[in-house]
């Protein structure tokens, strides 16, 4: 009963979310098209396009808001009131970026300047940039 309990304990203290970050760094190969990782000093992590904003640090960045990139008004209110991009948000936005948008802003007319769908492994994708970001 005793090691029941235990293993119970563990499971709960377990994160809800897990992805694979070595899966989801392969599999940015499909958002290099739109967005670069660059870290704060300048280095190129992943080299990619720079019409969509830099992905360094995304987990833990307030939801439309990097300075100097021109989000579209939608994904702003999103982020208006202060909220952050988690790694389950961030794989739910990824697999339909409007309708995540009209789910958390509540305009059922809101749209993404996002228009790629990653319907699948966008959970590993969250996870790998969990992992580029600046150290605490």
């Amino acid at each position: 009963m005793k090691y029941a309990l235990i293993a119970i304990a563990t499971l709960l203290a377990a994160p809800a979310f897990a992805g694979d970050a070595a899966v989801g760094e392969a599999e940015f190969k499909k958002c290099k098209a739109c967005h670069a990782i660059i870290d704060d000093a300048g280095t190129e992590i992943q080299k990619g396009g720079k019409t969509a904003p830099n992905l360094y640090g995304v987990i833990g960045r307030q939801i439309g808001a990097l300075e100097g990139y021109a989000y579209g008004d939608d994904l702003v209110a999103a982020g208006k009131d202060g909220r952050v991009w988690d790694e389950a948000s961030l794989a739910e936005y990824i697999a339909d970026p409007t309708a995540w948008l009209r789910a958390n802003t509540g305009n059922d007319k809101a749209k993404s300047k996002m228009s790629f769908k990653l319907k699948s492994k966008g959970a590993d994708v969250a996870a790998y940039l969990a992992s580029v970001k600046p150290a605490q």
